[in-house]
């Protein structure tokens, strides 16, 4: 099991890298479709989200597979699959955004609480 961090603003930092990752692994796979040879590339990172943290964590783990590596992958899928891929991952890195936002404002009013 990959080491998980615990704080809220580290575990939302691993997020954003994660699906960083996977976007440019998704383009990379649109940006060769037509090279011969090619494998395509996906980063499948569910361990890292299903802690047991939050009801959301544990449905994108459901969804994003099993581990936190590049993973060859042979089958080959269309642009439009491909597009569809980037866009869900889109979607889940805004949330990761807002979510580490989120965060920043909670201690933000913390602090201003804690100098009144």
């Amino acid at each position: 099991m990959p080491y998980i961090p615990k704080d809220p603003i580290s575990k939302s930092h691993l997020y954003l890298d994660l699906l960083s990752s996977r976007q440019e692994a998704l383009s990379s796979n649109l940006a060769n479709m037509d090279t011969p040879n090619y494998v395509r590339k996906d980063i499948e990172f569910s361990q890292y989200l299903n802690s047991g943290d939050s009801l959301l964590e544990t449905k994108l783990s459901q969804k994003l597979g099993p581990s936190g590596v590049i993973a060859a992958r042979q089958e080959q899928l269309s642009p439009v699959d491909e597009l569809v891929l980037m866009q869900q991952n889109s979607i889940l890195y805004s949330v990761a955004a807002r979510k580490m936002s989120s965060v920043i404002t909670e201690m933000k009013s913390a602090i201003n609480v804690g100098q009144g």
